[in-house]
């Protein structure tokens, strides 16, 4: 069974909001291994509306040397709208009625990790549904004071710390597992 694993930049107060404002003074070699080792560890990219109309924007045309760019425009995505009727970024997929089925059925298929970038409402969904198998939070040292938060206070899950590790630009990565999974 495939894994659903969530990566989320955070600031130290939760805000998850923008991070291309406020992440990039932070970012360093070590950061982009993670990301790295993190896209071939997967297959299929899961993604809310809005994540998706930005990444849809920003990623298709790019290249790099170490094939990252390639990986996002070419590994299937799947996201999840009740409004988006076209896509036009290479080999994407609209989830919309019974979205969650569709997500159930793709961990059930054969492949790697299914990552969820940013997409904070999508992601909200999924823990209260139970589907998230691992949270990944880069933790970014500010505090932005206001934005968007991660985590709603409606939604309540048991999470195991599984690592962190502390990079040398004072990012923290957590990584925890649901609880619910293994209960």
């Amino acid at each position: 069974m495939r894994k659903i694993v969530v990566t989320e930049f955070m600031s130290l107060d939760g805000i998850m909001e923008a991070p291309e404002k406020w992440s990039f003074p932070y970012w360093n070699d070590d950061i982009a291994k993670f990301k790295q080792e993190e896209l071939e560890l997967s297959d299929t990219l899961l993604l809310g509306r809005i994540t998706y109309d930005g990444f849809a924007q920003a990623w298709p045309g790019r290249t790099d040397k170490t094939g990252f760019a390639e990986r996002m425009n070419n590994y299937p995505k799947y996201v999840v709208s009740k409004s988006l009727t076209k896509t036009e970024w290479n080999n994407t997929h609209v989830l919309s009625d019974n979205f969650a089925q569709g997500i159930a059925k793709l961990k059930e298929e054969d492949g790697r990790d299914i990552l969820v970038f940013g997409s904070g409402e999508l992601v909200n969904t999924l823990l209260a549904l139970g589907l998230v198998d691992q949270l990944q939070l880069l933790v970014y040292p500010v505090i932005l004071g206001q934005g968007k938060r991660l985590f709603r206070s409606e939604v309540a899950n048991k999470l195991e710390l599984k690592e962190s590790k502390t990079f040398r630009s004072g990012v923290v990565l957590l990584t925890y597992t649901s609880r619910l999974q293994a209960e």
